[in-house]
């Protein structure tokens, strides 16, 4: 079965035609366009940790299928023993990132699937393969309602003819399975004629904006200006008309708390400082409504290299098209010690608006935290 979600992105991150996955290799990114096979669970937990997929929709569809893959080509066996097999390998692959809520939510949805087809008798390896592909189908669809619940949520506040914005990480059709969430509402603006420029950080240590939203932005042709993840105050002093700052969510708590890319924090300071919009854009699986506050989020921590060394694609090989040749080069004395949390919270007094694919959510009038729970309760 060809599962190909229809997005008005030109960049496919994930490739699914039963039973073969690929995934653009995104270490490889913006020089090079590959594509990688994955085979089954273990190749799905080494492109994930490895960061060759990122952005946490991505991640909970990419271990979602590739144990779907792995199913596929196994031979019949009795749906006990798939069921064991398959909730084994899940557990597994929620060891891969533990701060991304979608992978729990896809591991928890995929597991009452299959207990669900183990329980009337059906298959358990086709339901958890037709549930894993439902997935995907329903990431885009929702990618792109949050692209137009956002885009109007900053028409309407926005007094401008055309809209300036400023974003951080990479949250587009590279995150997740199309169109994008933060990206997403971008990509939304710029379609309806609204966007007159996006700038958007280079996103220090991965660098996932000035490589990954760089080529993505390029590919759509959308009007952009890369920035240094320090210049982000001083731009918005420089330039009243950007009106908002819109970022993705690894995690939303209950109370509106928001674990995402490291360095988004201080943009939600600056960004109230500033009188600008803080707009955090997640699908409902980014929220965890049995996390009270977001200081209980368990953020992952990554290697001290990624900051004491910087690794590239040498300039000459990309030039001359040749073999790409990567190097490391060391900027930090030897010995020297870092500390490389890869995310950090933003407390829900600093946003504005969370977009979802229901919708807008907004602060009750005084509040300084978000009631998620009521508020999907009444959605």
């Amino acid at each position: 079965m060809m599962c190909a979600a229809a997005t008005n992105s030109k960049l496919q991150a994930i490739r699914w035609d039963r039973p073969r996955l690929s995934i653009l290799n995104q270490l490889l990114l913006p020089h090079t366009s590959e594509y990688v096979e994955i085979k089954n669970s273990a190749d799905g937990h080494h492109a994930i940790v490895t960061m060759q997929t990122r952005g946490a929709p991505a991640i909970a569809i990419v271990a979602a299928l590739s144990l779907a893959a792995e199913v596929s080509a196994m031979s019949n066996s009795d749906n006990e023993s798939m069921a064991g097999f398959i909730n084994s390998k899940l557990d597994y692959l929620g060891t891969s990132r533990p701060t991304a809520v979608n992978l729990f939510d896809a591991i928890r949805k995929l597991k009452q699937a299959v207990s669900q087809a183990a329980c009337q008798g059906k298959c358990v390896a086709e339901a958890y393969v037709v549930a894993s592909e439902a997935m995907l189908s329903s990431d885009v669809s929702d990618n792109q309602r949050i692209g137009a619940n956002g885009a109007q949520y900053i028409q309407e506040q926005s007094k401008a003819r055309t809209i300036k914005v400023l974003t951080h990480c990479n949250t587009g059709a590279l995150a997740t399975a199309g169109h994008g969430t933060a990206l997403g509402i971008i990509r939304s603006l710029h379609q309806e004629k609204q966007l007159d420029r996006v700038y958007y950080t280079e996103t220090r240590p991965y660098n996932q904006g000035a490589r990954l939203t760089s080529y993505e932005l390029l590919t759509e042709d959308i009007p952009a200006t890369l920035v240094c993840d320090s210049a982000v105050s001083a731009l918005l002093s420089s330039d009243p008309y950007i009106v908002a700052i819109v970022v993705g969510a690894d995690r939303v708590a209950a109370n509106g708390d928001t674990a995402n890319k490291i360095g988004t924090y201080q943009l939600a300071i600056t960004a109230q400082y500033h009188g600008r919009l803080f707009i955090v854009a997640a699908p409902t699986t980014s929220i965890d409504l049995d996390l009270p506050k977001g200081n209980e989020i368990v953020i992952e921590e990554r290697s001290e290299n990624e900051i004491t060394t910087a690794t590239g694609f040498t300039k000459s090989s990309i030039e001359q098209r040749a073999e790409l040749e990567k190097e490391t080069i060391q900027v930090a004395p030897m010995g020297a010690q870092a500390w490389n949390p890869s995310f950090d919270v933003t407390p829900a007094n600093l946003i504005s608006a969370i977009v979802t694919e229901n919708g807008v959510f907004t602060k009750s009038d005084g509040a300084s935290e978000y009631d998620l729970k009521n508020a999907f309760s009444l959605n």
